[in-house]
């Protein structure tokens, strides 16, 4: 029995590794074996006993634990990481949250900046627009033997010659009907300040004439802000004249060398990156194409419906109101609402009230085949976008930028909209013009490639 004894008693000093007799004698029997104390727990015996498997099964076989890592490891199995109170959902939000915040502070510096520069910046985007859409022009009369530089003249000429020949025509509509329409102004107001004091409101003439006294008052007051105003509207004149002379020199030059200024801006970039990048933007640059066309067609349409409407109903002025429903069409939505207000308010004030409301009819029903048939219809492959995504961005670019930007937010939302569609692998250009937009951009390529054997050579 003593000889069984003895080899016990090696054995369990060889799998203590190597501790002595205090030590063994320190550890309670209890705190040994789990399960040996019967007011143990079954929750920490369980607990205990895995954590024990768990150490058999990462040591290895024939090593011997020593008390400090049995020790470690028992904390470390304690201890909880930070991380584990952090749900996947927060740190998804967190990732999200501080890209797009340098998202917002890059894209917030660049319109500042494009806002500071907009005496350059407006006109040169003028340009590009124009540019989009008398390109096809440029393109056939070269194909037809005309010299580049001389089908960018003509096209100029006689784009912009018709404009002013339309313009002229209105303004001298204006000028002979104008004085007609004041008189019946005039009258009109005379007849809603009888029907103010006579009507159901019955306001005294005496009331009437203390309004009107405060409102002379008020201009007489503010003679230093409307004087004012006017300095800045002169100044914003020759801003305007700057402008417009930027955008013609610009508008030439982009139509006569606008795909060796690209060329050039391309090259500037990574070669990596150039021919997706000329992909993009050749589709940004036939959205804008697409919806420069389709608009002027909207708007034709637009004005002359209402145009026609008024001069049937005998409505005054009615060739420059269709010509201001035809210039306020190109601001979707919202222009063609205002001119139409316009044209039901001269019919009120010339024809009364029920003039005015079959105008109001007239101008409902034209803007109704506008939304529900020639905007789907002609706009739907240039723009491709939601109406609501409209709404906004003619709203933002009007905060932005006035008229201007109201005039430029659709464009750019649907020339942006092509070039993030296909750089995430969606080319939305129509199918008989892919190919040749890929034959441009292989022409790039080896053009770039011509040149790189130049230089080594």
């Amino acid at each position: 029995m003593a000889r069984g004894s003895g080899k016990r008693f090696i054995d369990r000093f060889t799998s203590d590794g190597g501790r002595d007799d205090d030590d063994r004698l320190a550890a309670s029997p209890a705190s040994a074996d789990p399960a040996s104390d019967p007011e143990a727990e079954p929750e920490q015996i369980s607990a205990r006993a895995r954590a024990e498997a768990d150490e058999d099964l990462t040591a290895p076989k024939g090593t011997p634990q020593k008390l400090g890592d049995a020790a470690t490891a028992q904390a470390s199995s304690r201890g909880v990481s930070a991380s584990a109170y952090v749900t996947p959902a927060v740190r998804g939000a967190a990732a999200w949250a501080w890209r797009l915040a340098i998202i917002a502070i890059v894209g917030g510096a660049l319109v500042f900046g494009l806002m500071q520069l907009s005496l350059v910046v407006i006109p040169v985007l003028v340009a590009v627009l124009l540019a989009a859409l008398l390109m096809p022009v440029v393109r056939w009369l070269s194909g037809h033997g005309v010299p580049r530089t001389l089908a960018v003249a003509l096209t100029m000429l006689v784009s912009f010659g018709a404009v002013g020949t339309l313009l002229t025509l209105a303004g001298r509509a204006v000028g002979t009907g104008i004085a007609d329409l004041a008189d019946q102004a005039v009258q009109g107001l005379y007849a809603f300040i009888d029907w103010l004091s006579e009507g159901p409101l019955n306001i005294s003439p005496d009331q009437l004439e203390e309004y009107l006294d405060e409102a002379l008052e008020q201009v007489q007051d503010n003679v230093q802000e409307i004087v004012t105003g006017a300095i800045s509207v002169t100044t914003t004149v020759g801003q305007i004249f700057a402008g417009m002379l930027i955008a013609l020199f610009c508008l030439f030059f982009f139509l006569r060398d606008g795909r060796t200024i690209w060329t050039w801006v391309v090259g500037l970039l990574p070669q990596a990156g150039r021919a997706q990048i000329d992909g993009a933007a050749l589709r940004g640059w036939l959205s804008l194409g697409q919806y420069s066309r389709m608009q002027i067609l909207v708007a034709f349409i637009d004005g002359v419906g209402i145009g026609v409407g008024a001069w049937i109903l005998g409505v005054p002025l009615a060739l420059p109101l269709g010509v201001l429903v035809f210039l306020g069409s190109f601001i979707p939505i919202v222009g063609a609402v205002l001119t139409g207000a316009i044209a039901v308010l001269v019919a009120l004030v010339d024809g009364g009230f029920w003039t005015s409301v079959i105008m109001l009819a007239i101008v409902l029903g034209v803007q109704q085949i506008e939304g529900n048939v020639l905007q789907p219809f002609l706009m739907g492959r240039a723009l491709k976008l939601h109406p609501v995504a409209v709404l906004l961005a003619v709203t933002a670019g009007t905060v932005l930028g006035g008229i201007i930007g109201a005039l430029l937010a659709v464009p750019i939302i649907a020339a942006t909209n092509s070039v993030m569609l296909y750089l995430h692998g969606h080319d939305n250009a129509p199918a008989e013009d892919q190919r040749d937009l890929e034959r441009a951009t292989l022409q790039m390529q080896r053009d770039f490639r011509q040149r790189g054997k130049v230089r080594t050579s």
